[in-house]
């Protein structure tokens, strides 16, 4: 497998430090290529006085045989010959390869020792030492303090083994990683509540905003996507992954109720939703627009009137801390969301917790006289460099 040779000249540059600056840092998580996520913003502020490998997907569950997941396997395969990369400044990619099973002891031991030695290489490459171990995936749990690391946090943004078919065994792995980590950080309060017992030194972090990014939608010289700048009105949206959590009958009602308006929904179509989704074909004034570059979004949320969370109230949501819904609060739009701790708590959001509930929380959301430009300020302190000023915060603290 290729590599390219590292430019040990950028690590001088940053120099050693303390409290995560100058610093290796290991990141285990999403493909750098899927959506920017609360990892991705995370890492981007940290790489500007450290030096990142960004671990790609590996995976928490089995895959299917249909089309999505036979393509991401075939494009996972391609991607393992192509050497570690430096997307951006000081971020550098790795694709590894490992079987996405973890539930017998042979395979779980198979992976350790093939994951390990694709780390090892890229870390020898590339210059890293005494790295700070950040985990975002829990299959990464692994590895844990086998790489030399310096710390090791696990950064729980989500209830992993709720999600549908979550690999066998991944929840022993993951509660091993809990009790391993020198620091826990989680999204969400009931992730707090559920994780704290397996280690005291857990904490809460809650998602910040790309708010500068999502404020241009208040920019004159901002255009609306030409797929929705003629719609009908109220155009009523949506942005982010189209997954099996998302009530699709509750989109429905509201395309029912609003059948003179729009509702717009941009995002991938999970393959676990692949089949949910289809009861919107029976909704003529429901515009799928497909995935959509990050860059794009503001003048999407431009052409919304309100920004919708529909999700199915379960064990996974409940502890989900939607990055959407402070990308739509910072891009103006007042919110209406199904009843989560993590929303109820933000301004400008209306929740609702039945469908008669929540085509009146539209309306009061549509009729409400709040200003784009202040609900945007409301949400205008929570910058992501915020969150890792509180991040660094408890790094020092347990020094």
């Amino acid at each position: 497998m290729p590599f390219a040779e590292p430019d040990n000249s950028k690590r001088q540059e940053i120099g050693a430090g303390e409290n995560l600056r100058g610093e290796d840092i290991l990141c285990f998580s999403h493909d750098w290529t899927g959506d920017p996520l609360s990892k991705t913003h995370l890492m981007r502020v940290l790489s500007k006085e450290n030096r990142v490998l960004w671990v790609n997907a590996i995976a928490n569950r089995m895959p299917t045989v249909a089309k999505t997941d036979v393509r991401r396997i075939f494009s996972k395969l391609k991607r393992f010959t192509e050497p570690v990369n430096e997307v951006e400044p000081n971020i550098f990619v790795l694709n590894p390869l490992a079987v996405p099973s973890y539930g017998n002891a042979a395979v779980r031991a198979f992976n350790r020792w093939i994951l390990l030695a694709q780390v090892k290489m890229a870390m020898r490459k590339l210059g890293f030492s005494l790295p700070v171990n950040m985990v975002f995936n829990p299959a990464a749990g692994l590895l844990a303090r086998r790489l030399g690391e310096s710390k090791l946090i696990y950064y729980c943004v989500d209830e992993y083994t709720a999600f549908t078919g979550a690999a066998s065994g991944l929840r022993e792995i993951e509660n091993s990683l809990f009790r391993e980590a020198d620091l826990v950080i989680v999204s969400a309060k009931k992730l707090l509540e559920d994780k704290k017992r397996f280690n005291e030194r857990t904490h809460l972090i809650r998602h910040g905003t790309d708010w500068v990014h999502f404020r241009k939608a208040l920019a004159p010289e901002i255009e609306i996507p030409t797929e929705i700048r003629d719609l009908p009105r109220p155009v009523i949206g949506f942005h982010g992954l189209l997954a099996d959590w998302v009530d699709y009958e509750a989109i429905c009602e509201i395309a029912r109720h609003f059948s003179g308006g729009s509702v717009v929904l941009v995002g991938k179509v999970a393959v676990d939703a692949e089949r949910k989704i289809k009861i919107l074909d029976d909704c003529p004034n429901v515009h799928l627009i497909g995935r959509r570059p990050y860059e794009e979004l503001p003048g999407f949320c431009k052409g919304f009137d309100v920004g919708i969370n529909p999700f199915i109230i379960n064990e996974l949501t409940l502890a989900a801390n939607p990055l959407k819904v402070r990308e739509y609060l910072a891009a103006g739009l007042p919110v209406v969301s199904s009843d989560l701790p993590e929303v109820r708590i933000l301004d400008h959001c209306f929740v609702y917790g039945s469908r008669d509930e929540l085509i009146s929380k539209i309306e009061k959301a549509l009729a409400q006289r709040s200003s784009r430009e202040e609900i945007s300020e409301s949400i205008r302190n929570e910058s992501w460099e915020s969150k890792v000023d509180q991040l660094r915060d408890l790094v020092a603290a347990g020094d």
